[in-house]
C-alpha cells in the first residue's frame, strides 16, 4: 500500500516501499493524493527531502506515514533499518516510541471513567494509597525543604503533567537518585511497575499539585493505577481492550523474539553524521528484546509500528471508533483534546489535554496547522499529529538520540500541509 509504484527518485535515491502488514496500515484504504485533495507533485517534494536526510547521512532511516479522510495517500521508507548490516527500512519496522506510549495509557484511563470504574478528579490515592499524602522539594539558600503537598494529586493532574513529578533529576535529584529512580527508561528494570511506582510516593515531587507543566512520571503512575483498577497487568488491558480491537498486533512493551529482526538499531546525531548507538541504556538498544520483562511502562515502554500507531490516531480522529470497533465516545475524545492547562504556562500557541498537546493559537506557534491539532513525540526523535480540520494524520517513525539540531520534523510539517491544494 503506497502512495506511488516503487520507484527510484535517481541512482542515489531509492525509496524503499512495503506491502503493509496485516493488523497494520494494510486495514486502511489507499488513494491517490488528488482523491483526498493533496497534489502529488507536492508530496514528491516531501518525499525527496526526507531522502535527502539519508544521502547525507543525518539520519539512518525513517518510515513515514499520512492519511487524510482515513485514506492512506503516504507510507513509505527511507535509509537503514541496520546501516551496518545493511538491511533496509521497511514499512513495519517496528521502532521504540517512548512518549508515544502515553497517549495510549491515557486512553486506558478514559476508558475506565467511561466504565464507571473512576473519575479523573479523583485523589490517586483512592486507588494507590501510598499516593495519600505526597511532599514537594522547595528550594532555599543552602539547598531544599521537604514539605508536605498543599492537596492531593488527582488522576487529572497526572493527566495533564501537573503533579509536579519530575524524572527526578529537579532539586530533590539526590534523593531521586539513592532511590534508584531518575530517567523515562525502564526496560531494563527487574521489578513490576507498581513496585517503582510505590517508591516514588516517597520521593519529593518539583512543584506543588496544579502549579506547572512538569514532564516526568506522570503517565508511569497512571499505568499503574490502570493494573489496580482494572486488576490486571497493563500490557493485558492494553493488549485486550485497545491493541486486539484496533488491529495494533505489532505494538508490545516488550519485542516477541521472532520480530527482532524488525526492530529498528537505534542511533546518534555526531559532527561527523549519525553512529550507531551504544548497545546499553536509555539512549541506546535497549532492553526490549532481551531484558527482563517485567516493568510496564505506561510512559514510554512501548514499541510500534508508523501503521499500528496510525490506526491509534485515526480512531481518535473519528471520534473514538474504527472500522466498527469503539475504544471511546465521542464525548470523551473532545475531552481529551481540548486545553485543560488554563493559566499554566506550556508553549507558545499551545495548551495540555489529556495525553496530548493541543494547537490553540496557529501564529503564535508559528509553524502550519490548524486550531484543534493535537499530538505528541518520542525521545528517539519520532512525532506525531492529528489535524481533525483537514481530517489529517500523520505519524513520523526514526530512532536518532540525541538528534542534536535536526529539522527534519519542522521540515516534514511544512510539507505535508504545503501538498494540502483542496
Amino acid at each position: 500500500m503506497r502512495l506511488f509504484a516503487m520507484r527510484c527518485l535517481a541512482m542515489s535515491m531509492c525509496v524503499f516501499v512495503l506491502a503493509l502488514a496485516p493488523y497494520a496500515a494494510a486495514a486502511f484504504e489507499a488513494a491517490q493524493a488528488e482523491d483526498v485533495g493533496m497534489s502529488s507533485e507536492r508530496l514528491e517534494r516531501l518525499l525527496q527531502e526526507l531522502q535527502e536526510y539519508v544521502d547525507d547521512k543525518r539520519l539512518a532511516g525513517a518510515v513515514v506515514l499520512v492519511t487524510r479522510h482515513g485514506k492512506v495517500v503516504i507510507h513509505e521508507a527511507f535509509g537503514e533499518r541496520d546501516a551496518e548490516a545493511n538491511s533496509p527500512m521497511r514499512g513495519d519496522t517496528i521502532f521504540r516510541i517512548a512518549s508515544q506510549t502515553k497517549a495510549i495509557v491515557s486512553t486506558a484511563v478514559l476508558m475506565l471513567q467511561e466504565e464507571g470504574e473512576l473519575l479523573i478528579s479523583d485523589p490517586v490515592g483512592k486507588y494507590l494509597p501510598e499516593f495519600t499524602h505526597t511532599t514537594v522539594a522547595v528550594p532555599r539558600d543552602d539547598g531544599f525543604d521537604v514539605v508536605d503537598a498543599d492537596r492531593p494529586i488527582t488522576i487529572r493532574d497526572l493527566l495533564t503533567h501537573t503533579s509536579g513529578f519530575a524524572y527526578g533529576t529537579g532539586i530533590a535529584s539526590d534523593l531521586w537518585e539513592d532511590a534508584g529512580i531518575q530517567g523515562w527508561y525502564f526496560a531494563d528494570r527487574d521489578e513490576p511497575i507498581r513496585e517503582t511506582v510505590a517508591r516514588m510516593a516517597k520521593l519529593p515531587a518539583d512543584t506543588q499539585p496544579g502549579e506547572a507543566w512538569v514532564y516526568g512520571y506522570n503517565i508511569d503512575i497512571l499505568g499503574a493505577l490502570v493494573e489496580i483498577v482494572a486488576d490486571r497487568p497493563l500490557i493485558e488491558f492494553l493488549r485486550q481492550r485497545i491493541f486486539q480491537p484496533l488491529g495494533m498486533a505489532d505494538t508490545h512493551f516488550y519485542l516477541p523474539q521472532q520480530k527482532r529482526d524488525r526492530l529498528a538499531v537505534v542511533y546518534s546525531a555526531t559532527s561527523e553524521g549519525v553512529v550507531r548507538a551504544p548497545k546499553d541504556g536509555a539512549s541506546g538498544q535497549g532492553a526490549y528484546v532481551d531484558g527482563p520483562r517485567k516493568s510496564f511502562s505506561g510512559g514510554a515502554g512501548l514499541l510500534s509500528t508508523a501503521g499500528d500507531y496510525a490506526r491509534f490516531l485515526q480512531m481518535m480522529l473519528n471520534g473514538g471508533e474504527l472500522d466498527g470497533q469503539r475504544i471511546l465516545s465521542r464525548k470523551t475524545v473532545e475531552l481529551m483534546t481540548v486545553d485543560h492547562l488554563g493559566n499554566v504556562e506550556f508553549a507558545d500557541g499551545e495548551g495540555f489535554g489529556l495525553g496530548f498537546s493541543v494547537l490553540e493559537d496557529l501564529g503564535a506557534r508559528g509553524e502550519p496547522g490548524s486550531v484543534g491539532e493535537y499530538g505528541w513525540g518520542g525521545a528517539y526523535h519520532s512525532q506525531y499529529w492529528v489535524d481533525p480540520a483537514e481530517d489529517l494524520v500523520v505519524v513520523y517513525m526514526t530512532q536518532l538520540i540525541p538528534a542534536g539540531n535536526l529539522d527534519d520534523t519542522a521540515k516534514l510539517r511544512a510539507l505535508v500541509y504545503q501538498a494540502i491544494v483542496d
